[in-house]
């Protein structure tokens, strides 16, 4: 039954990319839509990275777009001026965003709530600053000219291999530790976890995977500017993870894939689109405040399996 789950899986994941592939291939996705769903991607990424950090961990942190940063900007300079694979690219700017979470991490970690935002969203400040001021990587304008070598293929492969790692690190050992100290840390120092050890591991993992959204990033839209990755971009992150539910790696695909639609069909209202966004998020949650999933799992597999089994039963 196991073994059969997994293949249901395996054959939706396929499923979606071929369809996705064979309306692109046919000139049935239009510019517009083919940014949209480039979009979706990354969101989808940096939506469930960061749901590691704050809703499976539970540390309040506003910096995922300074490792965002990191990573796009270590990428295109990998590629753009050092002329390195996009592979190796990808992974050391990965490496680079993972490293400033473990910096960051330990000395900010200690602290709590409000404290540990104010924290984080002062290293995304910082990240922004740097960006700023040095000319090697294009200061206040930016890099201009970054070679578009993320498409379709790669981004959805790096958006599966990101659910598939932080799925099996919540199941594994690590990943316990980390809901433990999320429903009391006290009571899990008093059980042995070393509560930083696990929040640095955590944080620098959803760190790892923001540098992969930004390497994706940068190297599909030409141009990053430190502007690409304000306080905002984090904000957004942060409303996708609360409004798809804290602790549900379901819930965070679902309403990335949802902020995405919605922000692309106000594309038209540029004077009221913040406004509706604002109405919708605060209708949802005063009647959802849960979020869309809580803390569930919604799995096409398991759901197949289980009517096979009872149609087999019956």
């Amino acid at each position: 039954m196991f073994k059969r789950r997994n293949l249901l899986t395996a054959a939706g994941i396929l499923f979606i990319y071929f369809v996705v592939y064979a309306l692109q291939s046919m000139g049935m996705i239009s510019k517009f839509q083919e940014i949209n769903l480039m979009m979706l991607g990354i969101n989808i990424i940096l939506a469930v990275s960061l749901n590691l950090i704050v809703g499976f961990t539970g540390q309040l942190a506003l910096g995922h777009a300074g490792f965002m940063a990191v990573g796009a900007y270590v990428a295109a300079v990998l590629t753009m001026k050092l002329h390195q694979p996009f592979a190796l690219a990808i992974v050391c700017g990965a490496l680079a965003a993972a490293v400033a979470g473990i910096i960051i991490g330990l000395p900010t970690l200690r602290l709590k709530g409000d404290y540990l935002a104010i924290a984080t969203l002062g290293f995304g400040e910082i990240i922004k600053g740097m960006a700023n001021n040095i000319e090697y990587i294009g200061g206040a304008a930016g890099l201009i000219g970054i070679p578009r070598l993320t498409n379709w293929t790669i981004l959805y492969v790096m958006m599966v291999i990101t659910i598939v790692v932080i799925v099996n690190f919540l199941n594994s050992t690590h990943g316990r530790a980390c809901v433990a100290i999320r429903e009391n840390e006290i009571a899990a120092e008093t059980m042995g976890i070393n509560t930083t050890y696990y929040k640095v591991m955590a944080f620098a993992l959803g760190a790892f995977f923001a540098g992969v959204a930004g390497a994706l990033y940068a190297h599909y839209f030409y141009l990053i500017q430190p502007t690409s990755f304000t306080f905002f971009r984090s904000f957004d992150v942060l409303v996708m993870v609360v409004f798809g539910g804290l602790g549900s790696i379901t819930g965070s695909i679902i309403a990335a894939a949802a902020i995405t639609l919605v922000n692309a069909a106000l594309q038209d209202l540029a004077v009221l689109r913040m406004v509706i966004y604002a109405v919708l998020l605060i209708v949802i949650m005063v009647f959802r405040p849960q979020g869309l999933m809580g803390n569930k799992e919604l799995s096409l597999g398991n759901r197949i399996a289980k009517r096979g089994a009872a149609g087999g039963s019956a």
